[in-house]
């Protein structure tokens, strides 16, 4: 019976009933049926929509989809797509109501409060959620932040040649990025170091940017606008000078991560871009804010005109984050990839690189790839790729190999599946996810059930199903946070009664899984507020490299091993032959050069090289002395004489792996230790090296290091040591 005073709150019940097995197949709810929270009846006193139609609604969600006692009566006639985005919109508001509870911030913690019942105003009418009140709608600044630092490309760069040039504006669209997934400081921390006239118009932009921009990353049922795209001048001014300190440090805390082109690229060229950029952005007669910029055709023709507008990408090592309980929310990471080609255009090498370089980089001491090929040839017994086993290899070779077969006979599947609340959703795909919730449940129990049907059914999780047979037995459920430049692994379990029976499959999920461990490398501030925290969880890390085929780990290994093997056997070859001895002396000659002696030469490979004569020692110890005074008495030397103090610079051992130092160099150079002339250049170019990896470009030591650079180069070319 209808009661206008129901205040039915089923899909909050601190007590709800117990959840049916997902199982066993559930019958449509009848509307005439009751409400297991209040009792009232679901819809009209037919039982059935005036469509003639019977209605699948969750019954513990009628509450929240119905402010009057007919629960979900309204919805009798309402097409399955608004269906879905209603439902979409209450798992939005679900997050938002976590996110106001989390949240310590006042500033945010209202914003956050302020859409979370502007969503459940919206379910309640079903009607589209608009952000009312004095914020207005974007864009609200012209021109926007894109166009700003695009006409500031063109300003300073169109001079260049166009290499150079496409460089610059690569920068800009890394710029661009970061800013549209970069965390603004909240008012109040904006309070404290800036003045009080400027703390009002912040907090406008501010609320601004987490109703339009942050909040929409995570919520589906708001619609989001870049940050770059509707904001202007007046919010850059306010976070660029916080942005370009925390986005410097960030670089440099990840540099070793970045492939080394980049990080020359950023670590050199992206300050200088960014102090650039800082004077246009305060300066108050900058051409590049006015809406009428333009720039001669002349010269700035050949900039590229593609969109900046960009999207995130996987970060080349991208990490796995699991726990043995747990998961959950969003954010942002830095693009650093190589550029994407223009739109119906192959990629093109750089001028340096041919074709081959680019399959392989080559370094100093590699095996010729004709050798290796060769060896390849005559290894034609596979199980002959052993070699003595190492624990890695015992555990997972056969049990890889094995998993391999059966997964190329059909005999198990994996598939990446997911929900969906846009498109209608595969009977397959929902049977296998309902399986997946099965085996999860039993396999965790001391996860809750609703917990584990929640994040397996939620549109933001997937899970690597293991399939035998058209059914599941076991799976990986994970969430990727791309703009974090992470994955969080949340459930992995495979059913109890096919461990033993399909051993290869669980196997091979557990060589998928292998690499975890307690040593996190990733900051904290890049999933910290995304991840749960669980009392007894404990979280590991996996770094995966896109460039490894895991599942032929085993595999390849072995292969390797053997090439190494033969390859060692040739050597050895060579080493053990024999050669005829001297016959000269016999005919009156007293002495001969060394390298004449057969042998000589092969044994010295690599030392030795051809058309270069082996250097007395004591003469290449007299060289390189005097080489070494010379540039100790450089007047750019002087950061250099001694090693760096951690009094002075005390992180500058934890960035700096190879410490070199002039004062080392002459220790070195006493005790014989360059025995060749490349030793002592390795050694002087590491000092260089190593001021241009900690100091910025701009700074006195790195001018002091390009100075010296030259000046030994040139003794280095005067003095014979290197070629002219």
């Amino acid at each position: 019976q209808a009661n206008d005073a129901c205040k039915c709150n089923g899909w909050k019940n601190p007590n709800p009933p117990t959840a049916p097995r997902m199982d066993l197949q559930q019958p449509v709810t009848n509307l005439s049926e009751p409400c297991r929270s209040c009792g009232h009846a679901l819809g009209n006193s037919c039982g059935t929509s005036r469509a003639g139609r019977a209605v699948l609604i969750p019954r513990s969600h009628c509450g929240f989809l119905s402010g009057t006692a007919d629960h979900v009566s309204h919805l009798e006639n309402v097409s399955e797509e608004e269906i879905n985005r209603l439902l979409g919109m209450v798992v939005d508001v679900e997050n938002l109501f976590m996110s106001v509870h989390k949240e310590e911030d006042t500033d945010t913690k209202q914003v956050y409060f302020y859409l979370f019942k502007l969503l459940r105003k919206c379910i309640l009418q079903m009607s589209q959620p608009v952000v009312e009140g004095s914020l207005g709608s974007p864009p609200f600044e012209k021109p926007n932040i894109e166009q700003g630092v695009l006409n500031f490309v063109q300003y300073k760069f169109s001079h260049l040649p166009p290499k150079e040039r496409q460089t610059m504006y690569e920068l800009s669209k890394m710029f661009l990025l970061c800013l549209n997934y970069w965390k603004l400081e909240t008012p109040s921390q904006f309070r404290q170091r800036s003045q009080n006239d400027d703390v009002a118009t912040y907090k406008v932009n501010y609320t601004r940017w987490l109703c339009y921009c942050h909040v929409p990353q995570s919520c589906d049922s708001l619609p989001r606008y870049e940050t770059t795209h509707v904001f202007g001048r007046s919010l850059l001014k306010s976070i660029f000078t916080v942005t370009r300190r925390q986005l410097l440090e960030k670089f440099r805390v990840e540099k070793d991560k970045l492939v080394p082109e980049k990080r020359t690229l950023i670590l050199t060229h992206f300050p200088k871009f960014l102090s650039m950029l800082e004077e246009e952005i305060y300066g108050e007669n900058s051409p590049i804010w006015e809406a009428d910029f333009t720039v001669p055709a002349a010269e700035g023709a050949q900039l590229v005109s593609r969109p900046a507008a960009v999207s995130t990408v996987t970060v080349p090592t991208t990490p796995l984050f699991s726990k043995k309980l747990s998961s959950s929310s969003s954010a942002a990471s830095l693009d650093t990839s190589t550029p994407e080609p223009l739109p119906g255009k192959k990629r093109k090498l750089p001028e340096s690189l041919t074709l081959e370089d680019a399959k392989r980089i080559r370094v100093m001491g590699d095996i010729p790839m004709e050798l290796v090929n060769e060896v390849m040839l005559t290894i034609t017994d596979p199980a002959a790729m052993l070699g003595p086993e190492t624990s890695l290899l015992s555990a997972n070779a056969a049990r890889d190999e094995t998993a391999r077969l059966e997964e190329r006979r059909g005999i198990i599947e994996f598939h990446v599946i997911g929900n969906s609340l846009s498109q209608k959703s595969n009977k397959k795909i929902l049977m296998w996810l309902v399986g997946l919730q099965n085996v999860f449940s039993h396999q965790l129990p001391r996860m809750p059930k609703e917990y584990i049907t929640r994040l397996v059914f939620d549109p933001k999780h997937k899970t690597l199903a293991l399939i035998k047979d058209g059914r599941v037995i076991g799976g990986i459920c994970f969430r990727m946070f791309p703009t974090q430049g992470f994955t969080e692994i949340v459930f992995c379990a495979v059913t109890s009664n096919e461990q033993v029976k399909v051993r290869a499959g669980r196997r091979e999920m557990g060589t998928h899984m292998c690499g975890f461990s307690k040593d996190i490398k990733v900051p904290k501030s890049r999933y910290l507020g995304y991840i749960k925290d669980y009392e007894g969880a404990t979280l590991m890390e996996c770094e995966l490299n896109p460039r490894i085929p895991y599942t032929e780990l085993s595999h390849i290994i072995k292969k390797q091993k053997e090439i190494i093997k033969k390859l060692i056997e040739r050597k050895q070859a060579q080493i053990r032959k024999v050669y005829p001895g001297l016959t000269c002396f016999k005919e009156g000659v007293r002495q001969i050069p060394i390298e004449s002696v057969p042998g000589i030469r092969e044994s010295w490979q690599g030392v030795w090289q051809e058309g270069s004569e082996l250097k007395d020692p004591d003469q290449l110890y007299n060289m390189l002395k005097n080489l070494l005074a010379q540039i100790k008495t450089h007047p750019s030397a002087w950061p250099f004489m001694e090693p760096v103090k951690k009094s002075e610079a005390p992180d500058y051992y934890e960035i700096i792996r190879f410490p070199i130092d002039l004062k080392t160099m002459t220790e070195r150079l006493k005790n014989r230790y360059y025995v060749t002339k490349k030793l002592f250049i390795a050694d002087l170019q590491r000092i260089i090296t190593n001021c241009r990896e900690y100091n910025p470009p701009d700074s006195d030591y790195c001018k002091c290091a390009n100075t010296l650079e030259k000046f030994f180069y040139f003794k280095l070319k005067e003095g014979g040591l290197i070629d002219k």
